[in-house]
């Protein structure tokens, strides 16, 4: 019988040989593995090559195209269309100016200028394409038109990047008709054949290149294509009249609001922060503001459907299927928290199937005040003396 001393190594040594082993093993498991990384890399690299080239090539073939069709001369008087049919099929236009609005998302942004007094906005314009003596005698006006551009159209890749893709949608739900339809042409919907907006606002003042506005119904980053003065004896139309569906008082009007013992004690703790880039003198206006915003019921469609949680990326603007069911009309929605960004707060609230509201909680915005351009209360102060802010 062998000694426990040469069975104790014999052991030791059957160990030792196999971690060796089993350490050999995973060093080239690894680095087959490796391998495997390095290729499916060279093949992601070459994919994204071979997009790139396909793209450059094609922009290359759109110029050359262009250039032939401009180069092209008819081959014959008969052949040379009319000046009036040479009309060009897209007219280059660029924003000259960007909004700085305290409503950071489209969840909460008004569905119609001047219903919300309090809501302001700078429209900042580019000193490269407006200078600042375009501006001159604006302010001598009480209120302004602005041109802009809907940018956060969900359609509007589809339809500038892939038209084809593109399809009109004659009718669009209608928050006043309860999500009953009615033709895109006769409501203000954003979701249009040119996603282009126009909004009436009060000019509260002007300094350099930028334009104090009250009212707005404008989301932050808004392009801005052009601004027009606001003139009563043209733009005001005596006798004008309106669908009885838009004569319905209180359609998308809430009950109360009441503000939660702990959003008055948060509420100036956000402040502290959020004051440096508001356009609002104190934690009290801003609260004025909330209670502008929310005394209209700015839940969407299909929220008001269906309530479910509002995403804390604003994305509110959806809309209701085709299959919603009218049953879930009314339902309690007490328990669902919904988001209001303004000014870089985020203001959490919930409503009752009563439409009284409950503000609870506010908090501030990760990277709210990131942007220093921004035209806040201290740059427009002395400008307005004793007005509004």
């Amino acid at each position: 019988m062998a000694p426990p001393h040469s069975l104790a190594a014999a052991a030791l040594a059957a160990t030792t040989a196999a971690i060796v082993l089993s350490s050999l093993l995973y060093k080239r498991k690894c680095g087959r593995l490796a391998a495997r990384v390095q290729e499916l890399e060279a093949a992601v690299a070459a994919a994204g090559e071979k997009a790139a080239s396909e793209r450059r090539g094609r922009v290359r073939a759109q110029q050359s195209l262009r250039k032939a069709l401009s180069e092209q001369e008819p081959r014959s008087d008969e052949a040379r269309p009319p000046k009036a049919a040479a009309a060009p099929a897209s007219y280059p236009m660029a924003p000259i100016g960007t909004v700085q609005s305290c409503f950071s998302t489209r969840n909460g942004t008004p569905r119609q200028p001047l219903v919300v007094t309090l809501a302001r906005a700078t429209v900042a314009l580019d000193p490269a394409r407006v200078p600042a003596a375009a501006l001159e005698g604006l302010a001598s006006y009480s209120h302004c038109w602005i041109i802009y551009i809907f940018h956060l159209n969900t359609d509007l890749d589809k339809m500038w990047k892939d038209p084809a893709r593109s399809k009109l949608k004659a009718k669009v739900r209608v928050p006043r008709l309860k999500g009953g339809r009615m033709g895109v042409l006769a409501t203000r919907s954003p979701h249009r054949p040119n996603p282009i907006g126009l909004s009436v606002a009060k000019v509260e003042a002007v300094d350099g290149h930028a334009v104090l506005l009250s009212g707005v119904d404008l989301v932050d980053g808004t392009p801005v294509l052009d601004m027009k003065p606001y003139l009563p004896y043209s733009d005001s139309v005596k006798g004008a009249a309106v669908p009885s569906w838009l004569e319905v008082d209180g359609a998308l009007g809430v009950e109360s609001i009441h503000f939660s013992e702990h959003f008055i004690s948060v509420l100036p703790t956000c402040w502290m922060d959020a004051q440096k880039q508001s356009l609002y003198a104190s934690a009290d206006e801003f609260q004025d503001l909330i209670k502008q915003v929310l005394s209209w019921d700015i839940r969407s469609i299909s929220q008001r459907i269906r309530p479910h949680q509002v995403n804390t990326q604003g994305n509110a603007d959806d809309h209701c299927s085709e299959e919603a069911d009218e049953d879930h009309e009314g339902r309690a929605c007490s328990g669902v928290v919904y988001h209001l960004h303004l000014e870089g707060i985020d203001v959490s609230y919930r409503i009752d199937q009563g439409s009284n509201i409950v503000v609870g909680d506010s908090t501030l915005l990760p990277g709210a005040m990131g942007n220093q351009n921004r035209h806040g209360y201290s740059a427009w102060r002395d400008k307005l003396g004793s007005g509004i802010l």
